[in-house]
């Protein structure tokens, strides 16, 4: 399998399991954005807590030049270790919310 499919079906898979995990009820509901024309997946929190106003997102990756790229993790799960549970290598694993100068002191790769 050509390793740019294997990915979007790793990501998604992964964003599936949490958008199911979190579930905020009736009035906040989980969006997954699957954009595979420009590689890019989200999953968001949509609708209300009461009078309070939630929207935002909990995750989302990219994937770029054959690396999945980890844009932002609002979870306390390391999603990292999870896509190398997964199959992927570190060295395809890239923690984009950490400074280029950051990354070089991580398992994973500088981008």
């Amino acid at each position: 399998m050509d390793k740019l499919v294997q990915y979007r079906q790793i990501v998604k898979q992964l964003l599936q399991e949490h958008a199911q995990l979190s579930g905020k009820g009736d009035a906040v509901k989980t969006q997954l954005i699957f954009d595979n024309e420009n590689d890019h997946y989200q999953l968001n929190y949509v609708g209300w807590d009461g009078d309070k106003r939630i929207f935002g997102p909990v995750m989302h990756f990219d994937i770029e030049a054959g690396k999945i790229w980890i844009q932002y993790n609002g979870t306390e799960d390391s999603v990292a270790e999870q896509l190398v549970k997964m199959g992927v290598p570190n060295s395809d694993i890239v923690i984009g919310f950490h400074s280029p100068f950051k990354r070089q002191f991580t398992e994973y790769s500088v981008g």
